[in-house]
């Protein structure tokens, strides 16, 4: 009933947006004194706020047209390479006259779409070759068509690989990072020409023990069948994933919220001033921030408990007993990848020495090939996107990637 509960308050709140929206049209057709006068442009600012108070569930664009390639601006687009039920591979592929290092950037599968993303992908962009791993709207995803686990997510990122084949430097952000160690140790186990060249993991939860943070404790000490019988939840009729078991999006967002809500509230009356004020720039920062905060996607149950369990309770991974199909996952058969880790020091989601926890599990890989950075003045979102990570964390990437080229 959770899912129809959100359906149903979401039908009775789209009167009052359609009536904001009507009400802010005709404030355009009205004289311009009127509506440009302090009374129109906070009656305008109210029903914008009214009008943005919705979540939306479909995948906003990259708006990646364009790149800066050098003293060149050149042409983006998106092509599909590999498409599944539940994830694709899609290349930003755009025509330069060099080789560039081909990187495949592994998005989370953490109730927002990869778009969440957007600054990593364009600032990679302009010296990389960027591919990227992103996933589905569970909720789109008919239930006959099958689970989707912890194991099919690794197995993914192992298709994906061999897909692009040897010389790909893989990039995993938060959520992914366990996934990815998992699929370069196995496929080093397998002995494959695929193995990436560089392992670039970035606030990924790798051991969860290290420095636990409210939501690593939360996860911890909640039994997992609270979880199951209290978050998890049915697709409701209308979408094609009618009778599939999803632990929404709109239920992440608003976890993730309140651990900094007065932040968001305030955000919010910051919106609300500039729109009155007419301070336009402001505005439209807040705006594409929420936007794409804003923009949530339903996960599959399988994958949201079995990660919850195996990353967060029993900590597999670093404990050196996590399993892919039924076999043991052994980091310290890679030998030719070499490693770096990023973290932040004000990170509230993943804490410190989570990442870092990667280096122990690498047992093959000489040290000589490892890399650990802590950015200064960054939380979760400004390790991979915002000032700092271009013109502070990108640097050290691009080289630790162009130095294993």
């Amino acid at each position: 009933m959770l899912y129809q509960a959100y359906e149903a308050f979401g039908a009775l709140m789209t009167p009052w947006r359609v009536g904001a929206g009507l009400t802010q049209m005709t404030l355009g057709l009205l004289p311009r004194a009127y509506a440009d006068g302090p009374g129109g442009r906070r009656l305008a600012a109210l029903c914008e706020m009214a009008m943005r108070s919705g979540l939306i569930h479909r995948r906003p664009s990259f708006g990646i047209d364009e790149i800066v390639v050098g003293s060149r601006t050149v042409a983006v687009r998106e092509e599909p390479v590999l498409s599944t039920p539940f994830g694709r591979l899609i290349h930003f592929a755009k025509d330069t006259p060099r080789e560039e290092p081909r990187v495949l950037l592994v998005a989370a599968l953490a109730g927002h779409f990869a778009t969440l993303m957007r600054d990593t992908v364009r600032t990679l962009l302009a010296e990389h070759d960027v591919y990227l791993a992103e996933w589905n709207n569970a909720r789109d995803v008919p239930p006959e068509l099958g689970r989707f686990g912890l194991d099919d997510y690794i197995a993914h990122l192992v298709q994906f690989l061999e897909e692009l084949g040897p010389g790909t430097h893989l990039v995993a952000v938060c959520q992914p990072c366990p996934a990815a160690i998992a699929a370069t140790a196995i496929l080093a186990e397998r002995q494959s020409a695929s193995v990436p060249r560089t392992l670039t993991l970035m606030a990924g939860p790798v051991d969860t023990d290290s420095s636990p943070t409210v939501v690593n404790q939360v996860a911890m000490t909640t039994p997992l069948s609270w979880f199951e019988d209290h978050v998890v939840t049915t697709v409701p009729l209308g979408y094609k994933g009618f009778g599939r078991r999803v632990y929404p999006g709109f239920l992440q967002l608003a976890a993730f919220a309140g651990m900094n809500l007065e932040r968001h509230i305030e955000q919010h009356g910051t919106l609300f001033t500039s729109l009155v004020r007419g301070d336009e720039e402001t505005a439209e920062s807040i705006r594409d921030f929420y936007d794409e905060y804003f923009a949530v996607l339903d996960m599959p149950a399988e994958f949201y408990l079995e990660t919850i369990d195996a990353v967060f309770q029993r900590n597999l991974l670093a404990r050196g007993e996590l399993q892919w199909r039924g076999r043991r996952v052994d980091p310290g058969a890679v030998t030719t990848a070499a490693l770096m880790t990023v973290e932040g020091d004000r990170d509230d989601i993943c804490g410190l020495g989570q990442t870092l926890a990667a280096h122990d599990l690498f047992t093959g890989i000489d040290p000589s090939n490892k890399r650990h950075h802590l950015q200064v003045g960054v939380g979760h979102y400004g390790v991979f996107s915002g000032r700092r990570w271009r013109q502070e964390t990108y640097p050290l990437v691009r080289e630790f990637i162009l130095l294993h080229a």
